[in-house]
């Protein structure tokens, strides 16, 4: 067994050599032990002994479904130097042999030798499924860099280096997770506009909208450290994220929950800036923010738990603007309808996101959308795509909204939605990377741009009303 090894282990490809390997010896211990056990079978029918030769024979068979077993689902998460103890301790037997009784010497030994020659190959096939596991789908440790360096480029790369943990923890240099976290808020805010009374203003909607950024920054922060936190014994492994801050230890937890203290105090301070039933929809959000990183750990769906929190802006906007969504029940259901519209979009995107990690995520026990849509992933990008577009035009027309929204807003959504389905290589890091850095645009931007027409035209045709009104009355 140590020859194979070593011979296995001296060449290029190891892994694989070794593996096969251990395939040949099983097929050659089993064959030899078979073979022995039905001559002597053959040899002893009828004989009192017979019924213990059968015992002999079950056992051996037991021992050689466990040892395919093994071969094939061997766990690649067992650690290497436990492998390695159990394939030494194996060499040996594990269990006391007892010899039947009515069993020849002769069948006792040559049983016994069967069983321990599969028993030894129990753990020369976990070494090499490990390893040949592990080369697979892990990187290798000298294809990633072992020293942290700090950015050399960015805003980040401008700060003091004893703010730069802190930023790299709030992902100030990514700002794709801020305007997710943004675009339902002023998708709500110029769907909202023209169902106030009266219409809010311009410069209402533009103050509105900047709160919401300057909140969404914030609380995006908030939520990446909350993150971190949670993820903090999972990020070192996960080639993407193995460096973060608080996985490489340039973050002690203590500070980050200070420091987490500090971006909670400062969203309630923007948030109390808003009137005060902002207040009342807002901080339930903070449960949402909560649960999204234990999500990972149960369901495959976390994705979802993601949407319901990225998508609760959705329905702030409605009471930034003063509109009662408990006594407006079109404004209750056009909120609604943009709310499951916003989570249906975050399965879009978030789906894609977490190709990045499929594989790493595996290995570490962390769930994902991505994972149970592993071999229909188009389908399901197309099918929350429709559930998207469908739903918000459901929005528009409780919203009372015009052509501009379901021409710009729902026939741009979908076509810039249907474009990134039907381009992005959800097999390459880079591409996906890049489809869900530049999508918050692409289709937020479009959907964006058909509200603000929306409300333009509709704020024209306010006042064209009033100062024919104003005209008729003087």
């Amino acid at each position: 067994m140590k020859r194979i090894l070593a011979e296995a282990v001296g060449q290029a490809d190891w892994t694989v050599n070794l593996r096969n390997a251990c395939s040949t010896k099983i097929r050659v211990t089993e064959g030899r032990g078979i073979r022995e056990l039905q001559a002597q079978t053959a040899s002893r029918k009828g004989s009192p002994s017979n019924l213990a030769t059968r015992r002999w024979e079950q056992k051996f068979w037991l021992r050689r479904k466990a040892a395919l077993f093994l071969k094939r689902t061997a766990r690649p998460e067992i650690p290497l130097s436990l492998a390695s103890q159990l394939f030494q301790t194996s060499l040996s037997p594990k269990l006391p042999w007892k010899p039947a009784r009515h069993v020849s010497d002769a069948q006792n030994s040559a049983c016994k030798d069967s069983l321990q020659g599969v028993q030894a190959i129990f753990s020369v096939c976990f070494i090499g499924r490990h390893l040949a596991t592990s080369a697979s789908s892990a990187p290798l440790a000298q294809d990633l860099p072992t020293i942290y360096k700090p950015p050399t480029t960015g805003i980040i790369s401008r700060l003091p280096s004893s703010w730069i943990p802190y930023a790299e923890l709030i992902r100030l240099d990514k700002p794709a997770g801020t305007y997710y976290l943004f675009l339902p808020c002023m998708f709500s805010t110029l769907l909202a506009a023209p169902m106030a009374v009266p219409m809010a203003s311009p410069l209402e909607v533009l103050s509105t909208t900047a709160l919401f950024f300057s909140g969404a920054l914030i609380m995006r922060g908030a939520g990446c450290t909350i993150n971190d936190l949670w993820d903090r014994n999972l990020d070192p492994h996960v080639e993407r994220t193995r460096l973060r801050p608080i996985a490489r230890k340039a973050v002690s937890v203590e500070n980050a929950i200070v420091y987490l203290g500090a971006q909670l105090l400062t969203g309630l301070t923007l948030l109390l800036q808003f009137p005060l039933p902002c207040l009342y929809y807002g901080v339930p959000s903070l449960l949402l923010v909560t649960v999204y990183p234990l999500a990972k750990r149960v369901t495959h769906y976390p994705q979802f738990v993601l949407g319901l929190t990225f998508s609760w802006g959705a329905i702030m906007g409605f009471p930034a603007l003063g509109i009662d969504l408990v006594s407006n029940p079109e404004a209750l259901a056009a909120a609604a309808a943009l709310y499951a519209s916003c989570v249906a979009w975050t399965l879009s995107y978030d789906m894609i996101y977490a190709y990045m990690d499929i594989k790493d995520d595996v290995k570490v026990g962390i769930k994902s959308i991505a994972q149970a849509h592993q071999h229909n992933s188009k389908t399901a990008l197309g099918v929350f795509s429709a559930a998207q577009i469908g739903l918000l035009a459901t929005a528009g027309y409780f919203a009372g909204a015009g052509p501009i929204f379901f021409i710009g807003s729902c026939g741009g959504g979908a076509l810039a939605l249907a474009t990134m389905v039907r381009r992005v290589n959800l097999n390459d890091v880079k591409d996906c990377w890049w489809w869900f850095k530049n999508g918050a645009w692409f289709t937020g931007g479009v959907i964006s741009l058909g509200l603000f027409g929306d409300y333009v035209y509709r704020k024209s045709q306010e006042e064209s009303r009033l100062t024919a009104q104003a005209v008729g009355d003087a």
